[in-house]
């Protein structure tokens, strides 16, 4: 039986991932849709790789559980990419903290239980989560050590406070990250590491969803002035996602990389900081 990575979600950047990090490997690509599946399972399997797949909604406890299960049945899981999301324009905010914040959390509790010595786990978050403004230290360990199913019911998350998809957003992306900062001490007692990566505005279907939708100025004005003056690919999103995953990021868990083309810097403290 061959090390088993688990792909979640089979969009572009974690393509992009696994192709730098499967080789050798067998690849599980799970997905909420078929469709998207098939197609990465085609894209992975023609460039050589070995590859299965399987469905999963990450807002379901059960349907996380039997990924989990079907992983485990195919060998020792070494690895696991977490690239499941919806994004402000394509969902409500109820839903937007159900798949992206709750069921981040599920996904790292569950396979935190299996992932074997040596592993490591990636999360995509997001550059929205590094401009929400600065939370409490209460908030910040709510979101961090919440026990899962008890997440959504935390006050801060409730429709009174998270008012827009936006802000829903934001809130699970910042939560990603202070998820896998706590995951990665669990991680590591059983000799595993897990970090996240943030990245800008790269060119996906998932960003150009955003570019078309009701932020679409917004999003290009923020490549404008930007330091970099671009959008990013996914491609260079798999360069740092395989940094993390390999013996060369062996002293690196528990982080978060922001890879945004310096959108943030100038949000802060440039021509993008709010008047």
């Amino acid at each position: 039986m061959k090390n088993v990575i688990v792909v979640i979600g089979a969009g572009s950047i974690a393509q992009a991932i696994a192709r730098r990090v499967g080789a050798g490997h067998h690849v599980l690509l799970a997905d909420l849709r078929q469709d998207n599946v098939d197609a990465a399972a085609r894209i992975l399997s023609d460039a050589g790789f070995d590859v299965s797949t399987s469905l999963v909604d990450v807002s379901s406890r059960k349907s996380v559980q039997a990924l989990v299960e079907k992983a485990t049945s195919l060998g020792a899981i070494t690895g696991l990419i977490h690239g499941a999301g919806v994004s402000p324009t394509q969902a409500t905010p109820e839903v937007i903290l159900h798949v992206d914040l709750y069921g981040t959390a599920l996904v790292l509790e569950a396979f935190g239980n299996v992932i074997a010595e040596g592993g490591a786990g990636v999360v995509i978050a997001s550059q929205s989560g590094h401009r929400l403004h600065a939370l409490t230290p209460e908030q910040n360990k709510a979101l961090a050590l919440t026990p899962t199913d008890e997440l959504l019911a935390l006050p801060m998350l409730q429709p009174d406070q998270i008012t827009d998809p936006l802000h829903a957003y934001q809130m699970s992306k910042r939560g990603n990250s202070l998820r896998v900062m706590a995951e990665a001490v669990r991680w590591g007692k059983r000799g595993a590491r897990v970090n996240t990566i943030s990245p800008g505005i790269i060119f996906t279907p998932l960003a150009r969803d955003e570019l078309k939708g009701p932020r679409g100025d917004g999003y290009r004005r923020m490549i404008e002035l930007s330091p970099a003056g671009r959008g990013g690919t996914p491609d260079e999103v798999g360069v740092v996602g395989a940094l993390l995953m390999s013996r060369d990021g062996a002293f690196i868990t528990g982080s978060d990389f922001l890879m945004d083309g310096g959108v943030t810097s100038a949000y802060w403290y440039g021509d993008l900081a709010p008047q």
